[in-house]
């Protein structure tokens, strides 16, 4: 066992969480301690630090560096300019880099006057180096690959050779300049070669602020700094025989199977086993077909997924294997390739099916621009699938979006190749709108606002035609794309796996507290910095973890659930204010009792108030939700 193992409360008090103060207007800094058992990891300090000085934070958890699968994560957190409150983003494997500088965290206060490049470097114990750079972001990113990768090539060819090992960077794109939704986007690099393998923090736009209101375009950082990382495999695999009757590596194998590939569907990766699990639930044309009766789903599954979308899928990358991790030694590989492109469901689903896009051809085409703009992949599918509905329904023109193309969306006679592309176009043009604002698109302080603007005299209220999670009087999310109500739950965080996601149905008020657990459980990986896709242990095994090491597992579990009444405090959720929104709930409803043949007596009961008064009972199912969350994370302090 490392020297640094304590066996008691007292001696890990000694121990302590380091954090960097970066005033980017000045280049002062300073470093601050706090102590384990005061705060636990990235989620929590970030949370208490944010709240004093409303920072940008970025960070990892106790465990970067070990031996842990999945414990090299990236977290940013902060106040959300999407979002409109406290945020969690993370992306795998840059924590690793990360920490070689020998801290746990890096804050943001202070806004550079120009955008600027955030240079950390440690080498050998000595303190780290740091500058504040000013650059020409917008002129970089009209050069070369464009976008977020030539800002990448331009900030590597700048500094990577002052580094002895390979370092990091993170950058963003012009999104961040143009929305409330852009991204922070970094890749591997690996013999002073950055790979294609693009990881990013995108949901809550929290690239957004790290431009808008601190004024840094890009970071770089690395070291060689070296800290006493837990590395006793013997140790681990002593606990996960206890536990699981199995080693680690084991453990973690097993775990990831979805992940790496599932001979169950005879594909992997969230992208290939969603889609081929998924059936009558799916979701294309901005939600049209959760209208639709379910054979016609099946077939649209069936001839445009099944057959096509998801057969090339295998074809091209499955079955050649073209699979890689994020940064760090994992089971997983996770990240399913087609040369340059990575293939992600949720990111393939919104700027895919939903925008009426079934050929990965197009679809690489748009997920490309949105991804060289820096924008949350997610959000900005969700977002131009309801401008191409408006569009279609003649709510709004052409030339109001600044666009040539009008959609093809005509299922009965799609054609999934060349009605695909012409999809993709008009998706590349509505993403060039909306960062140059054309026509009356600026979504410069979200898409609810001008949505509420957009709506004047007897015109449309095209906000009814998006789906979306409403926070306070601005905030807004695209949700996770599974059809299921706790996608639209009223929790203080949205927009990530902090809510209950699964296709069965639940009685609103026990979804809420199911939300409610998830919520508690999410925050244990994130605190403990460790990706989400290891959940089948680490849910379980983290909080042992902290006691063989820190003696601190209660500490720990009782600072995870004051963390999610603390998040839950700020809850702001505002009731669904789209008529797709309420749809969303009530055919999902529908679907369970007629297709699913799901015969619980409160499941009839809601349907029944929903077709009695769809305004009422959505408003009561809502506030049902909301109770569920409120009475299991009250305040544990």
């Amino acid at each position: 066992m490392p020297s640094w193992k304590t066996t008691g409360e007292e001696g890990c008090m000694e121990k302590h969480q380091k954090v960097l103060f970066v005033d980017p207007a000045t280049g002062f800094y300073r470093m601050k301690r706090y102590r384990i058992g005061d705060y636990f990891g990235p989620v929590d300090l970030g949370l208490h630090i944010s709240g004093r000085t409303r920072s940008l934070n970025i960070g990892v958890g106790l465990f970067a560096g070990s031996i842990f699968p999945g414990s090299n994560r990236l977290f940013v957190t902060g106040f959300s300019p999407c979002w409109r409150g406290f945020f969690i983003s993370s992306m795998g494997g840059a924590g690793l880099v990360f920490d070689n500088l020998g801290i746990n965290m890096v804050s943001l206060v202070g806004r550079a006057s120009v955008p600027s490049v955030l240079y950390l470097n440690r080498s050998h114990g000595e303190e780290i180096q740091i500058e504040v750079d000013p650059i020409d972001a917008n002129a970089i990113w009209k050069t070369g690959r464009g976008g977020v990768y030539s800002l990448l090539d331009y900030v590597h060819q700048r500094y990577a050779s002052r580094y002895e090992n390979d370092p990091r960077i993170l950058v963003v794109g012009p999104a961040a300049r143009s929305t409330d939704f852009g991204a922070i986007v970094s890749v591997p690099i690996s013999r002073g070669k950055p790979n294609f393998v693009d990881t990013w923090a995108g949901r809550g736009g929290l690239g957004s602020k790290m431009l808008q209101e601190h004024g840094i375009a890009a970071i770089i950082y690395g070291g060689t700094y070296l800290d006493e990382d837990f590395r006793d495999r013997k140790v681990a695999d002593a606990w996960f025989i206890e536990k699981y009757r199995q080693k680690l590596a084991m453990k973690d194998f097993e775990g990831t199977t979805k992940y790496r590939f599932d001979p169950k569907f005879d594909t992997g990766g969230t992208f290939g086993v969603n889609y081929a699990t998924m059936g009558g639930r799916v979701m294309a044309f901005n939600y049209r077909t959760i209208r639709w009766p379910e054979e016609e789903r099946v077939r649209l599954h069936e001839r445009l997924i099944l057959d096509h979308y998801l057969k090339q899928f295998n074809e091209e990358t499955i079955k050649t294997k073209q699979q890689a991790t994020c940064g760090e030694p994992c089971a997983a590989l996770c990240k399913k390739m087609n040369g340059k492109f990575k293939k992600d469901y949720e990111p393939y689903q919104t700027l895919g099916p939903l925008c009426g896009i079934f050929d990965q051809r197009a679809a690489e085409r748009l997920n490309h621009r949105g991804d060289t703009s820096g924008f949350d992949a997610v959000s900005l599918g969700g977002v131009v699938a309801w401008l191409m509905d408006c569009l279609d329904r003649g709510f709004l023109s052409r030339e109001e979006l600044g666009v040539t193309k009008l959609p093809r969306w005509d299922h009965n006679r799609f054609d999934p190749v060349a009605d695909s592309l012409h999809n993709a176009e008009l998706g590349t043009e509505l993403v060039d709108a909306i960062l140059e604002r054309r026509g009356i698109l600026d979504f410069s302080e979200g898409i609810r606002k001008w949505g509420r603007i957009v709506r004047n005299g007897k015109r449309t209220r095209v906000l009814d035609y998006c789906v979306y999670t409403s926070f306070g009087r601005k905030g807004w999310m695209v949700p996770n794309q599974y059809w299921t109500p706790g996608a639209l739950s009223p929790m203080a965080i949205m927009g990530k796996y902090y809510m209950h996601y699964g296709t069965d149905f639940l009685p609103p008020r026990e979804l809420g507290r199911h939300c409610a657990e998830r919520l508690r459980k999410e925050l244990i990986m994130d605190n403990a910095g460790i990706c989400r896709f290891h959940r089948a242990w680490a849910e379980e095994m983290m909080p042992d973890v902290f006691d063989s090491l820190y003696g601190l597992k209660d500490r720990f579990l009782q600072a995870n659930a004051i963390c999610a009444s603390r998040l839950n405090s700020r809850n702001s959720g505002v009731f669904w204010e789209s008529e797709l929104d309420i749809d969303y709930v009530s055919t999902f409803l529908k679907r369970k009792r007629d297709v699913e043949h799901d015969t619980n007596p409160e499941l009839a009961h809601w349907i029944e108030r929903f077709e009695k008064d769809r305004k009422e009972a959505s408003l009561d199912f809502w506030f049902e939700i909301r109770k569920g969350i409120d009475e299991s994370l009250r305040d544990f302090s």
